[in-house]
């Protein structure tokens, strides 16, 4: 049984999918993008404030859920430019986690005006 996740206070999608879905004791997110939730617009000209975005609006799903960054188990990052973007967005997705790290897959896409994308399984402790 799985149960769709919806909130405001993240990016709405742009295609057909959900935010997030509850499935037992998992959450999974969609890929989430740099967007502003109320203007729908790319926030930030570099892959550090769009991934401080990206990570509020994934935020925002897992708290729809009672659920935060230390509840992430799994990422899966996509970068426009790995190469060149890593550092940057590494230092940024960091600051979000504690010891131990959630298990992550970094790869580069070809994004569509965008430079990042993650999304997230996460898993909710009885």
């Amino acid at each position: 049984m799985k149960k769709e996740l919806k909130t405001t206070e993240g990016a709405a999608p742009v295609g057909a999918y959900s935010q997030g879905l509850v499935v037992g004791d998992f959450v999974y997110t969609s890929g989430a993008g740099p967007l502003d939730p109320q203007t729908g617009e790319v926030v930030g000209d570099d892959v550090a404030a769009q991934t401080h975005q990206v990570m509020r609006n994934l935020g925002a799903i897992l708290a729809a859920h009672g659920l935060g960054f230390d509840d992430v188990v799994k990422s899966t990052v996509h970068l426009q430019h790995l190469k060149r973007d890593f550092k940057a967005y590494n230092e940024v997705y960091r600051s979000y986690f504690n010891a131990p790290y959630p298990v992550r897959t970094t790869v580069g896409s070809e994004l569509m005006d965008i430079l990042v994308e993650i999304d997230f399984v996460a898993h909710k402790s009885a």
